[in-house]
């Protein structure tokens, strides 16, 4: 792992497995997608990693269109790094997926590393008014659904992307992830440095365990040594240990919506800001700094904010970058 400074924290603003009847923090409205994000980036966080939902429901969107509404005003009033999902959610196509990472060429993009299991359905226990019909059903799908992430639709995100100068944030759910990951960096479609995000907890995916998340970093060290820098996140009620712990081998954090409700036992979230208060004060006892912005863009060697077609930026292509993965 390449050992640096500042630690990145990244804020997961909203995702697509938590829905809104599970927390009124939840955003999915543009404007409250906007807000939040912002909010996470004034408390420290220098990456927002943005998924889309309707604006009326907030089931996951893949629109490029509801993607502009908030992005607007984030990358008016932020200079955080923007993420974009690849990742949607499980029922949607591959190109659905990409559609608005191809529509703005952000600096980063999230990249699912395998095909898994990802069954978040035990959620529907917990849940005794639903806010919207479409909700539980959702839910109950994910026991019968494939994440499907096959080579060809990797590589195919790869070059799309990759070409445009995106580079990426390789979420590996399992220790084979990594050597996914390797056969992609042997075959040169992916070059250093590269943010390797360790995801613990998901029913299908490796556990939340600690030794896990040490675990990884080993298989990470003997296959890419100081060629990555790793961050980690643990799935609900494990956010904060596993983050805490990737802090403690050197490594970079993410929090947020997407990836837990909570902030304390049994306490909820007021919004995402909250949780990236709490692991700043977490960083700060442990003695490392949150990396800003602009670090974290030194760290990722990320093309800068004014060669993506985001609002706002300065060019209105990026075109002819060289491939950055």
């Amino acid at each position: 792992m390449k050992s640096v400074d500042q630690t990145i924290i990244s804020c997961a603003v909203t995702g697509s497995i938590h829905t809104p009847s599970m927390s009124d923090a939840l955003p999915f409205t543009p404007e409250d997608i906007a807000a939040q994000a912002l909010g996470a980036a004034g408390a420290g966080a220098a990456v927002l990693h943005l998924h889309a939902r309707d604006p009326l429901d907030g089931r996951p969107s893949s629109d490029p269109e509801v993607f502009r509404r908030f992005l607007v005003p984030i990358a008016t009033g932020s200079d955080a790094v923007v993420n974009i999902t690849t990742g949607g959610a499980a029922t949607m196509t591959l190109d659905d997926r990409l559609a608005a990472a191809r529509t703005f060429a952000p600096e980063l993009a999230s990249l699912n590393m395998g095909s898994m299991n990802f069954n978040f359905a035990p959620a529907v226990g917990r849940i005794s008014d639903w806010r919207h019909g479409w909700e539980r059903d959702y839910l109950l799908g994910s026991a019968d659904r494939i994440f499907s992430n096959t080579f060809t639709q990797i590589e195919t995100v790869l070059n799309d992307l990759g070409e445009r100068g995106t580079r990426f944030e390789f979420e590996c759910y399992d220790i084979g992830h990594l050597y996914s990951l390797a056969h992609f960096v042997e075959r040169g479609l992916v070059r250093p440095p590269f943010l390797i995000q360790g995801v613990f907890g998901v029913l299908g995916g490796i556990g939340p365990d600690l030794d896990h998340v040490q675990h990884m970093v080993r298989t990470a060290d003997r296959l890419f040594g100081q060629d990555y820098l790793f961050s980690a996140f643990g799935a609900g009620r494990h956010q904060f240990a596993v983050a805490t712990h990737a802090a403690q081998l050197g490594g970079h954090v993410r929090v947020g919506l997407e990836d837990g409700l909570h902030v304390g036992a049994g306490r909820l979230a007021r919004n995402n800001a909250e949780q990236v208060e709490k692991i700043v004060r977490i960083l700060a006892e442990m003695g490392r700094t949150p990396a800003t912005p602009d670090q974290a863009r030194e760290l990722l060697a990320l093309k800068g904010r004014a060669n993506t077609d985001l609002p706002g930026s300065v060019h209105a292509t990026v075109h002819g970058i060289p491939a950055a993965s």
